[in-house]
């Protein structure tokens, strides 16, 4: 039977003077532990990943999972590089734009704003009750971004723990990959099921990727608002007389009819797996800084659990 969950590969880990406590665990992943295991982890420290994305469309090339598959394979990198614990997947997220019609089949799997926000709050405050006192969220979906900011603002507000929220994936944004993508800009490099994503699939789990089926695909103005508008990326926001200043409630089938913004024909394996090398090297030299800041929780019981 195919798996269609690769376990995250091994991985160089960064010096960190703690290579005996690092032997003590079969796992980075908390589900696969028992609680003397996370008590021996938290008698040394108190950091955790939390990866989260979605499960939606991709085009007719990707799997639903690709968003979730950034998020999973960032957090296990770092755990493996620096030695600190992760949490399951947050599979599921904000991604109303990608259902398109009843019946059609599309797969996707969206939760509203206050449903997301309800499981981060739930998931972050069972942590801290245990003894964890840094969370950071690693996002793999961009739609996420635009509703996570008051559940973000609460925990750090109710319990003072250190709350975090990176973003290891590349949109309008190249960041630390600069230099990798082929795609020029006019081929938005980093978008929806293109260059970048077909790559991290492909090193993923290179069986999941349909080449045979993927489409060199641009974004367009959806057709409700005048031809003055423009569009060419994933962006709620569109240009008008050369400014980006206006912004809508869009759906995804409106600015692009089959998933995919951008051309995935450059995608490769090696490029997937140069990038989540950069993601990752990168956001476990942030974390090892945070792990140095004092932290002083309060109200660490999780009362309101029902």
């Amino acid at each position: 039977m195919t798996s269609y969950i690769t376990p995250p590969r091994k991985v160089p880990h960064i010096t960190t003077g703690d290579d005996v406590f690092r032997n003590k665990f079969r796992s980075w992943n908390i589900a696969d532990l028992s609680y003397v295991d996370i008590n021996e982890y938290l008698a040394e420290k108190d950091v955790v990943l939390v990866p989260m994305a979605s499960t939606e469309q991709h085009g007719p090339h990707l799997p639903l999972y690709t968003d979730t598959i950034t998020a999973v394979e960032v957090s296990a990198r770092v755990s493996e590089q620096i030695g600190i614990l992760h949490t399951p997947p947050i599979w599921t997220g904000y991604s109303p734009q990608h259902m398109y019609g009843p019946g059609q089949g599309r797969g996707t799997i969206t939760v509203r704003a206050e449903t997301l926000n309800n499981l981060m709050y739930d998931v972050a405050r069972s942590l801290i009750h245990h003894g964890f006192n840094r969370i950071i969220f690693v996002n793999g979906h961009g739609s996420n971004i635009k509703v996570v900011d008051p559940v973000l603002r609460k925990l750090r507000y109710e319990t003072n723990a250190l709350i975090g929220f990176v973003k290891p994936y590349m949109e309008r944004y190249t960041g630390v990959l600069a230099g990798l993508m082929e795609n020029p800009p006019e081929e938005t490099p980093g978008w929806h099921s293109s260059e970048l994503e077909t790559s991290q699939d492909m090193a993923w789990n290179d069986g999941l990727v349909r080449m045979e089926r993927a489409v060199d695909t641009r974004a367009h103005t959806p057709a409700f608002l005048p031809k003055s508008f423009s569009k060419d990326d994933g962006m709620p926001d569109v240009e008008f007389e050369g400014y980006q200043y206006f912004q809508f409630p869009m759906d995804h089938h409106e600015f692009v009819d089959n998933g995919i913004i951008g051309n995935p024909m450059r995608a490769t394996k090696a490029k997937g797996e140069e990038a989540f090398h950069r993601f990752s090297s990168h956001v476990s030299k942030g974390v090892l800084e945070l792990m140095k800041v004092p932290v002083n929780v309060k109200n660490r019981e999780f009362i309101n659990r029902v």
